[in-house]
């Protein structure tokens, strides 16, 4: 599709991306932000936990951040004469931008291995905010297919980005919705982390597909998903792409696989 990319940096010095179509007018992309935010400076740490073999990220400046707010107080609509946001634009497509408190973030400390029982490091990384779009009652499932195109191709450009940053080690793009996980902010968006380590799931996965490969000379995911298409009874939908279904040993009530 070809999105065009247009960057600023809010006033606190953190990057914001706007993603927009070729249909879309750029002509409010050169907007400044006018709140006048102090340099942020979170504070994140990671501990490292021997018995799960897994570190666990500990950033106290995230207490501060705004829980639930309503409609007419949300930081992430578009900025209105009257408000301003950390959109500064009037409107938007897509709009990534570096979370105002992260949980990891950038550290001039030299990252060094975690080592003995209670071992702490800087939780060195970067984690940034997807908008998927600026109507605040929508939802991910309400986007016409161009747009998931354009959250797609966002996606794309900032885990490729991110992974490229020293120390980095894994990307991980995810959705928030629903106060009943957690989530602090009802606009439909989703998050992006740069992780300074695997995560332990992923590490485990990854075993397990690097074991099953020695052992049959096979993908472990393409014979996962040729055994539930066998089976037939856990398929949700399937196409000519892809295929969604309940995962055999699922671990959750409500578990999708794609």
């Amino acid at each position: 599709m070809g999105a065009r990319k247009t960057g600023i940096r809010l006033s606190d010095g953190r990057q914001l991306i706007y993603f927009d179509s070729e249909a879309q007018s750029q002509d409010s992309r050169g907007e400044a932000d006018k709140r006048g935010l102090p340099p942020a400076r979170p504070h994140c740490e990671l501990r490292y936990d021997p018995l799960q073999r897994t570190s666990v990220m500990y950033a106290a400046h995230r207490q501060d951040r705004s829980y639930l707010p309503s409609t007419a107080d949300c930081p992430l609509c578009p900025s209105a004469p009257t408000r301003q946001t950390e959109i500064p634009a009037s409107d938007y497509e897509v709009v990534v931008f570096e979370n105002r408190f992260p949980a990891l973030a950038p550290s001039s400390a030299h990252p060094t291995p975690a080592d003995g029982v209670l071992a702490t490091r800087p939780g060195a990384g970067r984690c940034e905010v997807i908008c998927f779009t600026s109507d605040h009652d929508a939802s991910f499932a309400d986007l016409s297919p161009r747009r998931v195109g354009l959250v797609t191709e966002a996606l794309i450009d900032r885990t490729a980005e991110l992974g490229r940053l020293p120390g980095v080690e894994q990307v991980y793009c995810f959705e928030n919705r629903g106060r009943e996980i957690g989530v602090t902010q009802p606009h439909p968006h989703g998050q992006i982390y740069a992780f300074p380590f695997v995560t332990a799931r992923t590490s485990r996965m990854l075993s397990s597909v690097r074991a099953h490969a020695r052992r049959t000379g096979r993908n472990l995911f393409d014979d996962t998903i040729a055994a539930e298409r066998a089976a037939g009874t856990r398929i949700v939908r399937a196409g000519h792409h892809w295929v969604a279904f309940v995962p055999h040993a699922a671990r959750w009530p409500y578990e999708v696989h794609l």
